[in-house]
């Protein structure tokens, strides 16, 4: 038995991707889509971090993580729609088995760091509102690399164990992933072998990964919303509120669609692919936005870069006119 299990792992080569369950002709209307949202997420993201590096008085620990959060928001929205958007247009809708590995390993990575990010941020907010005279000192930079560092490390050793005990199944039953990405709930549907051991684990590794760090942002916000209500000026309470219901915002679509993804059982493979969606593709697309359109200091320092490069782009054309 042993051996005919390890001989139907070794004899997969490549995965066919099944997609969204809809009419070919919604590919088309799908595919544009897909097209519309990723090149917000690449515009707005990449727009979020050259802004952050670019204006000296974004340089403060906010701003730090945001940048990371745009980082990762790019790179593993990036993982996943070009893939899509392909298999829209593709016939055979396959993925090679180093591929599926691949593209399994770096969202875990990601997904999983932007999470341990969120809860950074959370705490980030609590220093500089409820200590605001020690927050220079104890939001170090040393400090914010070290917890950044944290983020990426945690992600990176919850994904190499979800992705090996994935991938050590053997995928005898089918080929097709009823997914339009390779995501280790759609891969188990497809396997042969006892599934309690990996459940357990996964269960496990979501619980470690989602409890603490919604503890860390819920008990952070309840101190927050504590000193923010001892706030007399009502400026000074819709200026905490508005830094903070951006961050809850996010927090909010992101948790909601991986607890829906990942907690509730697996029984509706098509809400599943719509909650994945959400923080795929939706989640990354508008945290830009939100955290640019209700932060003064993103907009000002926007402000000033098309400013510069209007200011250039007319004396390109001034001197056009001389010559």
């Amino acid at each position: 038995m042993g051996d005919r299990e390890t001989s139907n792992h070794s004899e997969v080569t490549d995965f066919i991707l099944v997609g969204f369950r809809v009419l070919p002709e919604l590919h088309i209307l799908l595919f544009l889509l897909f097209l519309l949202v990723y090149a917000m997420i690449l515009l707005g993201n990449l727009g979020m971090m050259i802004i952050i590096m670019t204006d000296p008085q974004l340089n403060t620990p906010m701003y730090f993580f945001l940048g990371n959060l745009s980082f990762i928001d790019l790179f593993y929205s990036s993982v996943i729609a070009p893939k899509a958007m392909i298999n829209f247009w593709s016939e055979s809708k396959s993925i090679s088995f180093a591929g599926c590995v691949t593209q399994l390993f770096l969202f875990a990575l990601f997904i999983v760091t932007e999470g341990f990010l969120l809860a950074v941020m959370a705490y980030d907010r609590f220093i500089a509102i409820c200590n605001p005279l020690l927050y220079s000192v104890q939001m170090s930079t040393h400090l914010c690399v070290q917890l950044v560092a944290a983020s990426y490390f945690c992600g990176c050793i919850s994904s190499v164990i979800e992705t090996s005990m994935t991938f050590t199944l053997s995928f005898c039953a089918s080929r097709a992933i009823d997914h339009f990405y390779c995501d280790y709930r759609p891969l188990q549907r497809i396997s042969c072998s006892d599934l309690y051991i990996p459940n357990m684990v996964s269960f496990f590794l979501c619980s470690i990964i989602i409890l603490p760090t919604i503890i860390v942002i819920i008990v952070s916000y309840i101190y927050i919303v504590s000193t923010v209500l001892k706030i007399r000026s009502t400026e000074g309470r819709q200026k905490v509120f508005s830094t903070c219901s951006s961050h809850l915002g996010v927090v909010s679509v992101l948790y909601g669609a991986i607890i829906f993804m990942y907690f509730i059982p697996d029984r509706f493979p098509e809400l599943s692919k719509v909650a994945s969606l959400c923080y795929t593709l939706v989640t990354p697309m508008l945290n830009p936005l939100i955290y640019s359109l209700r932060n003064k200091d993103v907009k000002e320092a926007l402000r000033k870069i098309l400013g510069k490069k209007l200011c250039l782009f007319n004396s390109i054309l001034t001197e056009n006119r001389i010559k």
